[in-house]
């Protein structure tokens, strides 16, 4: 489990243009163990970091909802992606203004900075950008539509 393949294909014109479907969802297929590619750590703030702060590619809205709610929609989790009574906590505390990505080919295991708390099933797993040790997240069978 470690970076298989590094291909530079995607121009960031392509990027933009995809981010701004609204229609397609922000996820990410990093792997970690061993020496990960850095979207491991990386694809959600740098999503949020460069496409919606600095470029502006999308609003702040819109990159959470295809991160969450259409993410979840698009392979069948139906008690997830919303904050509302009856699914499941999962939630990540973020300042807009200073979420960047951190992790590089060379440095790959370094964790965004500018999120404060990540909630996974309603455990704590960061609180005050600090790892709790808690690990709340389960194995899930997806029912992609």
């Amino acid at each position: 489990m470690g970076v298989a393949m590094v291909s530079f294909s995607q121009d960031e014109s392509v990027v933009e243009r995809f981010l701004r479907l609204p229609y397609a969802n922000v996820c990410t297929d990093g792997l970690l163990g061993g020496r990960p590619h850095p979207r491991a750590y990386g694809t959600y703030p740098r999503i949020l970091g460069r496409y919606v702060r600095e470029k502006k590619v999308t609003t702040l809205e819109e990159a959470v909802r295809k991160m969450t709610s259409q993410a979840a929609i698009r392979v069948g989790l139906t008690d997830r992606g919303l904050v509302r009574p009856g699914m499941m906590a999962d939630v990540v505390v973020f300042d807009p203004a200073t979420v960047k990505d951190t992790a590089t080919f060379e440095k790959p295991h370094q964790y965004a900075v500018g999120v404060s708390a990540v909630v996974v099933n309603g455990q704590v797993a960061l609180e005050n950008s600090k790892m709790t040790g808690v690990r709340g997240g389960v194995a899930i069978k997806l029912n992609a539509q």
